[in-house]
């Protein structure tokens, strides 16, 4: 415990955010399963990143300075895909994940919203968006599927648009 409180007292955001998420989340580290746990080294990696000590490349990007490398790097995963090369489509993948925490954690920064909201707002979408499975259990065809997908998407747009 002095090793992390000495590392709290030399300001080192890496350690002060880890405290941060294990006073707030009520939760062991021992707790979290290896996605949990590298998902929040990932976001804590990006935050040390966007820090004043951090790399001044990362500190001064935006959403829209990074949405050239939203394409490139989605070009890389459609390549990695075709050539059936998967080691480079988790390289791929693990690039464009780190494009979406940067978005978020800029946006975090500016207000607008938070790597939490893009978490539970996809989740909910698919909830929402697969009655099948997480209500009804009904067994339905792909044209069915697509149907309910449309049908619940067009509710949604309607209700946002009463908003």
């Amino acid at each position: 415990m002095s090793t992390l409180f000495n590392a709290f007292l030399k300001g080192k955001r890496f350690y002060v955010n880890l405290i941060l998420i294990l006073i707030t989340k009520s939760f062991k580290v021992n707790d979290m399963s290896p996605t949990e746990l590298n998902l929040s080294s990932l976001v804590l990696t990006i935050q040390q990143l966007r820090s004043e000590k951090g790399c001044p490349w990362d500190r001064k990007q935006s959403t829209h300075s990074l949405k050239k490398y939203l394409v490139e790097e989605f070009e890389e995963i459609i390549a990695a895909i075709d050539n059936n090369d998967l080691e480079n489509l988790c390289e791929e993948l693990g690039d464009f994940l780190y494009l979406i925490l940067m978005i978020g954690e800029i946006n975090k920064d500016k207000g607008t919203f938070t790597i939490e909201q893009i978490i539970s707002g996809i989740n909910e979408k698919l909830i929402r968006r697969h009655p099948h499975v997480f209500k009804t259990r009904k067994t339905l065809g792909e044209k069915e599927l697509r149907n309910q997908w449309a049908a619940i998407k067009e509710s949604e747009k309607v209700q946002r648009n009463k908003s």
